[in-house]
């Protein structure tokens, strides 16, 4: 599969691009810095420089493909109006360039526990921006996938994990919500869900299998 992803050079996105380049896949990689190409090319992505925090229309940018992730976010330390122009609108971007050009997959990378509004007021800003993420893209007609991770660690990844539409708090490495989404995003079958994702005990091909 061609696949694109939007934060291109963020902790989740870096583990994806050689686990999808090892399965075979094409990866191009969406960044703002032009001094972070040279890092997607050695992690086997192609890069494409774009600012989609500022860009109206991404769409040519993001170009053909079979499939695109969005693993962008303003980051800690940004202010309110980052996350509505990154974590919001940045999303709604892709999703408007994925409609444009005829991708019909989107997987977004969430959030645990939003609807509970909790820490500073930044920090509720982010969670109501990633909100009117996910249903923009649950209303775009876009085959979608959202995976809700708990806390991001960067530990190693370990392979298992647990997967429910609710789960109480707990945290999981970036490594395997990388890993999770290279699992659907080849698994045909996996559309239209949205999930809540720890480290757990079972595989994660067989988490996914109990799960849909």
């Amino acid at each position: 599969m061609d696949i694109v992803i939007a934060g291109g050079h963020g902790k989740i996105a870096m583990h994806l691009h050689p686990i999808l380049k090892e399965k075979g896949h094409t990866v191009k990689g969406l960044i703002r810095n032009e001094e972070q190409a040279d890092d997607l090319r050695k992690a086997g992505a192609e890069p494409v420089v774009v600012d989609i925090e500022n860009e109206e229309d991404i769409s040519k940018f993001v170009g053909e493909a079979d499939a695109v992730v969005f693993a962008a976010g303003a980051g800690p330390g940004s202010g309110k109006e980052r996350k509505w122009s990154v974590d919001r609108d940045g999303a709604i971007k892709l999703i408007e360039a994925a409609k444009k050009n005829g991708i019909e997959r989107y997987v977004m990378i969430s959030a645990m526990g939003l609807e509970t509004p909790r820490g500073d007021e930044v920090f509720q800003v982010y969670q109501q921006a990633k909100l009117q993420a996910d249903k923009a893209l649950r209303n775009s007609g876009l085959n979608y996938i959202i995976v809700k991770p708990g806390r991001l660690t960067n530990d190693e990844g370990t392979g298992k994990v647990k997967i429910a539409e609710k789960l109480d708090r707990g945290e999981i490495p970036r490594e395997d919500v990388a890993r999770v989404i290279a699992e659907v995003l080849e698994d045909q079958s996996i559309e239209d869900v949205e999930f809540d994702l720890l480290s757990g005990e079972d595989d994660i091909e067989e988490a996914l299998l109990e799960f849909v």
